[in-house]
């Protein structure tokens, strides 16, 4: 059995439709459906700040770094390390360690470079870290109990890496 190309599978090429198919010479064709495709790009990556920054071993204060979506494999890896099993509080610091792309000058982000931050740095990428994968916000729409006013609260959620 003879097997097509998955772009042409079922497709006739221009030289195989039908002349009683064709258009006639001078007849208006039909006109072509007007179908804007917007080609979105995903951001993936996402610039901060840390309120405190890195302080390298050279004194150095390093704040600004970008962050990337995280992928299911950066979820399930760090479930294996066996820091993560003996202290489950590690995840964040090992999925943090995946994640964070750049930090100032530093060559490399890693765990190592996470577990020596400031607790309120951590605690910034934490959220950072909930906002951008979910969807860019944790903010939930409610009502005020007393005068039903609608506002937005901003969701604290659980620790980094829970459902």
């Amino acid at each position: 059995m003879r097997r097509s190309s998955a772009g042409t599978r079922g497709a006739m090429a221009p030289a195989e439709v039908p002349a009683e198919v064709s258009a006639a010479p001078g007849a208006p064709s039909a006109p072509e459906p007007a179908v804007a495709v917007r080609q979105e790009r995903l951001r993936t990556e996402f610039p901060f700040e840390l309120p405190r920054g890195y302080v390298d071993d050279s004194d150095v204060v390093h704040r600004h770094g970008v962050m990337r979506l995280s992928t299911a494999r950066d979820e399930l890896v760090p479930l294996r390390d066996v820091r993560v099993q003996e202290n489950p509080a590690y995840l964040s610091v090992v999925l943090l360690g995946r994640v964070i792309t750049q930090l100032g000058t530093l060559p490399m982000v890693h765990d190592g470079i996470v577990e020596n931050m400031f607790a309120s740095d951590l605690a910034f990428l934490q959220d950072f870290y909930r906002q951008i994968n979910a969807e860019g916000h944790t903010r939930a729409a409610v009502h005020c109990p007393h005068c039903s006013e609608p506002f937005e609260v901003e969701l604290g959620g659980s620790r980094l890496g829970e459902s």
